[in-house]
């Protein structure tokens, strides 16, 4: 039966550590990048399917895991969407709370409300 995510003996630590640790922090910092410079969401597509390459290779080259076999590709793309979506959210309420203060308020860490309601 064939593996859902294949990886080799270290599997779940090389995911953590590749994948969720150092993908997901610059999955984070390519989001708050793309809000902090106003350009749209779906950008953040591109970037991650960019990512995922990046991050796949690593798993590939240090421990000698298969490079693109399609569910760890769509799992790592899943999780690096997470976290650049997060970023993303989180720097454009804040962008939208600092840069129109008169028109907004915080709402949560994820969001803004108008003034109004």
């Amino acid at each position: 039966m064939p593996e859902f995510y294949p990886s080799g003996p270290w599997g779940l630590l090389t995911f953590l550590l590749l994948t969720v640790t150092l993908g997901g922090a610059a999955a984070w910092a390519t989001g708050r990048a793309l809000a902090r410079t106003w350009r749209p969401v779906w950008q953040l597509v591109v970037y991650m399917g960019l990512l995922t390459l990046a991050v796949r290779f690593l798993h590939y080259g240090l421990y000698r895991e298969p490079f693109l076999p399609p569910a760890a590709v769509a799992i790592d793309f899943l999780v690096l969407v997470g976290f650049a979506a997060l970023g993303f959210r989180v720097a454009r309420a804040r962008q939208m709370i600092a840069q129109y203060p008169w028109l907004y308020r915080a709402a949560g860490p994820l969001m803004w409300q108008s003034r109004n309601e």
